[in-house]
């Protein structure tokens, strides 16, 4: 069964809906396997001209799947981190390389890696109880998926390191004020903003909307370098006793965790 979902929504426009919701749509690779699939097939179909990025379940995604970080312990955990970070930033640089503008809807968490696949839509809109927090500071890691990357480009320096640095949860409201997304949107409102929004986009000439995504993001290069950085340093410490003690302490205080042996 795949984890990401591709849903035609009429006038040029599909919906990807991230579908591990019982997981609150964590991360791991398989989630972003069947990502970079969907990005494949959608790069390629010259019927669609826009795409709305949604998720499936009470969150848009909780990061890393920290019970996946533990039970990877007793094998290789530098392989699977590795492969993970590898893949996010893959997904992230696919989503930005997407010929169509993407318009992001997001509801509850984004936490850890997952602000990457926001920050790389073009335009975001946020439900009020949407809200970023990287979470490094308690488990462990380093930061990656842009928090460095991409957060500072947008919001500026002294604020992605307030972010990561005093471990702050940034709301939706400062989100916007900050430059990490266009707007919030009343939560019932939400997906048909975001829908229309696209919509608007494909109604417009293609080669236009196309040329104004890809001079917006001239900075590509530099980008997948600093990101290639942020994987580099998350795997100097994944393998950490402050790492692993963060990640058990991180699932002993967040008791309600979701747990699911499921991919």
């Amino acid at each position: 069964m795949s984890l990401v979902r591709i849903e035609p929504l009429g006038a040029g426009v599909v919906r990807l809906v991230l579908a591990r919701p019982a997981m609150q749509n964590a991360l791991v690779p398989e989630l972003l396997d069947d990502l970079l699939i969907a990005l494949r097939e959608i790069a390629g179909s010259p019927a669609c001209a826009a795409v709305v990025l949604a998720a499936d379940g009470p969150a848009f995604s909780i990061g890393g799947d920290m019970r996946r970080f533990q039970r990877e312990r007793s094998g290789d955990l530098l392989a699977y981190s590795s492969g993970l970070v590898g893949k996010l930033n893959e997904a992230i640089l696919a989503l930005i390389d997407l010929p169509q503008p993407v318009v992001a809807a997001v509801h509850g968490a984004v936490t850890g890696g997952s602000v990457g696949l926001v920050l790389a839509a073009d335009l975001a809109y946020l439900a009020p109880g949407a809200a970023f927090k990287a979470h490094y500071a308690t488990a462990g890691f380093g930061p990656d998926g842009g928090w460095t990357a991409l957060v500072g480009r947008l919001a500026g320096q002294r604020r992605a390191a307030s972010a990561l640095l005093l471990n702050r949860t940034i709301r939706a409201e400062e989100a916007v004020a900050w430059g990490l997304a266009n707007e919030v949107v009343a939560a019932e409102d939400l997906q048909q903003t975001a829908n229309a929004t696209a919509r608007k986009i494909a109604a417009y000439p293609a080669g236009t909307m196309r040329a104004a995504k890809a001079l917006l993001r001239s900075d590509r290069g530099r980008l997948a370098a600093d990101l290639e950085a942020e994987r580099r340093h998350f795997l100097g410490l994944i393998n950490t006793p402050q790492a692993q003690a963060g990640v058990d302490d991180f699932l002993r205080r967040f008791q309600d965790y979701p747990d699911s042996t499921e991919p």
